[in-house]
């Protein structure tokens, strides 16, 4: 059995991708796997830490403004989707796929387009509860497109082709109960644990809030455990707190990234992050009450229609970014953390949007086609 993954992007269209690979080998010992992803993605790095092999293929992006610079922009990329199907149809021919998945990402375009063409079987998984343009063009050709919300079906043409199998999250999100996860991180007392992270490259307008956010918390005595990833903001944000003079204490911790986020979600009571589909499928699976910021600056404005989805079933609460702050957001923390009825109604409305085993839904999808 030969499986093709093609993503890329971010990683709401990557790890969806790699936790299918991995389910699939873990089944079948005969399974080979290739990825195939843009030349320029997170995907380089990702993928291959993740021990696959990645083949790519050059794609760039669709703005959607009409600058010159933006028309400029848009020009070259149509010029490089004959470069594209080449490169796709080389990775085609060479792995010999007997199934193409495409997680998302403008490297599924040419890929999942070409093998749909040459009748091998394709399937499209999309996470953000509104389809992207990729996705949009691909429904019309793939033979399933799976979707993580009830509410998306809406969206597509085909009713008959589209699944609900919710999003696949990597298994070691399940590995640890709230209790071992702050036993492992160290935490003794029975203070409530805040997580905080802007995606894995982070934000510079999201991490400048956070610099008041963390001074308000010290000031306050760190009322609750906090771990916040800073990504590329790090060296900054860890600056500024200095020169202010915030001194954290053992009660908050900045770190570049998080490496073990499976662990310190697992010990969050509340968890305050962007709205990108990846994000939205770990908190609904695990059921963690969240305060979404949804990014202003993604294609479509997709964070924030997933953000809207889960505020909708009173399972999150949405603050856009131009209308919060640093000192605005802390203060809607501490509500939070003094509502225990609140924040168990909000994990009881999460538990009640996911899909039991997303994972599970979207193998037997595929191993339908492949028969």
């Amino acid at each position: 059995m030969k499986l093709l993954f093609t993503c890329g992007g971010t990683a709401g269209h990557i790890n969806p991708a790699i936790a299918l690979a991995r389910l699939f080998q873990f089944r079948h010992q005969d399974c080979q796997v290739l990825f195939a992803g843009a030349d320029n993605g997170m995907e380089r790095t990702l993928v291959p830490h993740e021990g696959y092999e990645l083949r790519t293929v050059h794609v760039n992006t669709i703005h959607r403004a009409w600058k010159w610079k933006d028309i400029k922009h848009n020009v070259m990329t149509v010029l490089t989707l004959p470069m594209a199907r080449r490169q796709a149809r080389a990775i085609l021919d060479d792995f010999q796929p007997d199934l193409v998945v495409g997680t998302g990402g403008y490297a599924s375009y040419p890929v999942v387009k070409e093998a749909a063409r040459r009748g091998i079987p394709t399937a499209i998984h999309e996470s953000n509860a509104v389809p992207g343009l990729t996705t949009k063009l691909l429904a019309k050709a793939a033979d399933r497109v799976m979707v993580g919300f009830e509410d998306s079906r809406q969206h597509y043409p085909h009713p008959d082709r589209v699944v609900v199998t919710g999003t696949p999250v990597r298994r070691d999100f399940f590995d640890h109960t709230r209790k071992e996860a702050r036993q492992a991180l160290g935490f003794t007392d029975d203070r409530p644990v805040v997580l905080s992270y802007w995606g894995s490259l982070g934000a510079e307008v999201m991490n400048r809030y956070m610099a008041d956010f963390l001074q308000a918390e010290a000031e306050e005595g760190c009322p609750f455990h906090h771990i916040h990833g800073a990504g590329r903001n790090y060296t900054w944000l860890t600056g500024e707190l200095k020169a202010r003079g915030v001194d954290l204490g053992e009660g908050a911790e900045v770190r570049e990234y998080i490496y073990d986020m499976p662990l310190v979600m697992a010990a969050a009571d509340l968890v305050v992050c962007r709205a990108g589909a990846s994000t939205i499928s770990e908190l609904t699976a695990i059921a963690k009450p969240c305060i979404l910021v949804p990014s202003p600056n993604v294609t479509n404005n997709h964070q924030e229609k997933n953000a809207r989805v889960l505020e909708q079933h009173g399972a999150a609460v949405v603050l856009l970014e131009p209308e919060c702050d640093g000192r605005s957001l802390y203060a809607q923390v501490k509500e939070l953390l003094s509502d225990r009825e609140r924040l168990s109604q909000m994990a009881r409305n999460l538990s009640a949007l996911s899909v039991t085993d997303a994972a599970e839904e979207i193998y037997q999808t595929l191993l339908a086609l492949l028969r």
